[in-house]
């Protein structure tokens, strides 16, 4: 079950053992250098903690995303967790306040790039609505959205091609609806945290699902539009991820 509350607004592990280490990102820090140059970034934060030049992340979040990435501690832990990834063998699952009443449950196929500029590559994305309410200036739902690929701003791009946008969303979404709930609930950021990951461990073969605490910096926003217990709608998301699409 997912906790769900986190006072810190900086890194903080969620698992750690021989073979990888699970840490949880707030909402505005990038993992890694790339297409910005950050004062600091997940991976720096990691290479302090490991005291190691280098950090090795299996993947990586939106920088607006909040929740679990999951860092190797070598390279060759790093090579299995990359085949694992490629293999589509560890699930990830999101977390995401999108604007109107999505179907109850669905599957989104449709091609996206893995990165700006190239070639559209098959992306599949299913979806479980828990959670329904009428706000002002939209109705909005909270919605548990588990890619089945890995492509750039899957979640985001794929709930916008459904016409469920993501709020405070500022690429795929409509600014003029976040910035009335930002005012109105206190919504500063993307409504996207990646809550769970569930995967075989790479040592011994165990299963292991590791989970981050959901931010008060979507808590309270959720408390001020009326969405209840987190925990309860958990529990949905686990009772119908059990039945087929």
């Amino acid at each position: 079950m997912l906790p769900v509350e986190e006072n810190s607004r900086s890194p903080a592990v969620l698992f750690r053992d021989e073979c990888l280490l699970a840490v949880s990102k707030p909402s505005g820090m990038l993992v890694h250098r790339g297409w910005a140059d950050d004062e600091e970034v997940l991976v720096d934060w990691v290479k302090r903690l490991t005291q190691q030049q280098k950090a090795y992340p299996v993947h990586r979040i939106d920088r607006g995303a909040s929740g679990v990435v999951l860092f190797a501690n070598d390279p060759q832990c790093a090579k299995i967790f990359q085949s694992m990834q490629n293999r589509f063998e560890i699930k990830k699952t999101y977390l995401a306040l999108v604007r109107g009443r999505p179907d109850d449950r669905g599957c989104i196929d449709h091609p996206i790039c893995r990165k700006p500029g190239g070639p559209k590559l098959p992306s599949r994305s299913e979806f479980i609505r828990l959670y329904t309410i009428d706000i002002q200036p939209r109705t909005c739902s909270l919605v548990a959205v588990i890619p089945k690929t890995g492509r750039l701003h899957q979640v985001r791009r794929h709930m916008k091609h459904i016409n469920h946008p993501l709020i405070g969303d500022a690429n795929y979404g409509k600014g003029a609806i976040n910035r009335q709930i930002r005012t109105c609930y206190g919504l500063h950021r993307l409504a996207l945290h990646a809550c769970t990951l569930a995967f075989a461990h790479p040592a011994d073969g165990r299963e292991m699902l590791i989970s981050a605490p959901l931010p008060k910096d979507l808590t309270e926003p959720f408390y001020r539009m009326g969405i209840p217990d987190i925990k309860k709608l958990i529990n949905i998301m686990d009772r119908r991820e059990s039945a087929p699409i």
